[in-house]
């Protein structure tokens, strides 16, 4: 496999602070057991990188809290 850079993954996510944030929610998931979702034999760190760059992890916008009617 090709090597992965940041530029990569900026193609998919453009603000490096969100891509980090990405990288590192999604190592925390594999130490809860969640499952890869593309195959490879690399560090954690470099396997979500690989899955942000594939487009295979998304960013979901938390919602706005609706402001009270009272």
């Amino acid at each position: 496999m090709a090597r992965i850079t940041v530029e990569d993954c900026q193609k998919q996510v453009d603000n490096r602070f969100l891509l980090v944030q990405m990288g590192i929610k999604r190592v925390q998931q594999y130490r809860e057991g969640y499952e890869a979702l593309v195959s490879s034999k690399n560090k954690e760190v470099v396997n979500a990188l690989r899955e942000i760059a594939d487009g295979k992890v998304l960013v979901v916008e938390p919602h706005a809290p609706e402001e009270a009617t009272a």
